[in-house]
């Protein structure tokens, strides 16, 4: 064996597999781990260096390696979750538009998103002062009449619009705004949720678990149509983010129509290098017919547009 090659391939591989083995065992790890599983299917060009290093190393144990590094990744990268549809007769069919506008920035471009796809729902992330009263102006107060908002300057404000009546309910505790209410669509009350805890960054790892945890916790606590969507700074591959799936028997929207690793951000970058951390989650009581992925100027994330169809829920046996 050339132990310079094995060096190197065995690198690569302890490096995968620390972050694979976290993936396997339901466990966002420590920093870089969370960092990483961001972006986990790019994990196979590493992986893929080291098989070849390998090989023209004649090591055969990191040959047996690679290829168990690769098999795992293969499971890992599958969609998460459940695609079954709902059995009761549709109520109503729903579009939805979720948007991180980055500071307020791009809130021309969604206005004009708005606009030209005609959303029953927004949710708006990052939405400062300047932003609702864009949003409040004109066609758009008369066209969506119904609102919750957490009105703050920064990343820390946000706000739903609604073409449906909306109740207020108590939002989800974060650091940034995370507003709740609840939608009369068709005589049929459904629970809306905006996410947007705090990013993974290595020094804030704690509030980004407790924010997603959070969450979860309002996703478990309640029953009946559902629907949570942002920016949740976390992807099907991520622990943390998975239990708010778990928690509330949700399915995320792009899972549906087989779009799951269709990149969000960054919408700077080519949609090959980028990862998916913008969702629109919905209970058991959705289908879902289609989702885009909308690059919009001025922000960092492409917006979420899906096209939902409520169902009727059977009631439940006491």
């Amino acid at each position: 064996m050339n132990r310079v090659g094995g060096w190197a391939a065995g690198l690569l591989l302890a490096g995968v597999s620390v972050v694979v083995g976290c993936r396997l065992a339901d466990s966002d790890g420590f920093t870089p781990v969370p960092q990483l599983l961001a972006f986990l299917p790019w994990l196979v060009a590493p992986t893929a260096a080291a098989l070849l290093i390998a090989l023209l190393a004649r090591w055969r144990t990191g040959l047996v390696w690679g290829v168990a590094a690769l098999g795992a990744l293969a499971w890992c990268i599958q969609p998460y979750g459940t695609d079954h549809e709902p059995s009761g007769p549709p109520v109503s069919g729903i579009r939805v538009l979720a948007s991180n506008v980055q500071f307020g920035r791009g809130t021309d471009a969604l206005i004009d998103a708005i606009t030209a796809h005609d959303p029953g729902i927004v949710f708006v992330e990052e939405c400062d002062d300047g932003c609702q009263d864009a949003l409040a102006r004109n066609s758009l107060e008369t066209a969506y009449p119904y609102r919750q908002a957490v009105r703050a300057g920064g990343s820390e404000g946000s706000e739903i619009l609604s073409r449906f009546p909306l109740k207020a309910a108590p939002g989800v505790a974060g650091t940034m705004g995370m507003p709740g209410a609840t939608a009369d669509v068709r005589g049929q009350s459904v629970r809306l949720q905006l996410a947007h805890p705090m990013p993974p960054l290595p020094q804030q790892l704690g509030v980004w678990r407790r924010e997603l945890g959070r969450l979860a916790d309002f996703a478990g606590a309640g029953d009946g149509p559902t629907i949570v969507a942002g920016d949740f700074n976390a992807t099907q591959d991520h622990a943390a983010f998975r239990r708010i799936l778990d928690a509330g028997s949700l399915r995320d929207a792009s899972r549906l129509t087989g779009d799951s690793r269709r990149a969000s951000w960054p919408s700077t970058a080519p949609r090959q290098l980028g990862t998916q951390i913008d969702h629109v989650l919905v209970s058991e009581a959705f289908s879902a017919q289609d989702v885009r992925f909308l690059t919009l100027a001025d922000t960092d994330h492409r917006a979420v547009l899906v096209d939902l169809t409520l169902h009727k829920t059977p009631p439940t046996s006491s």
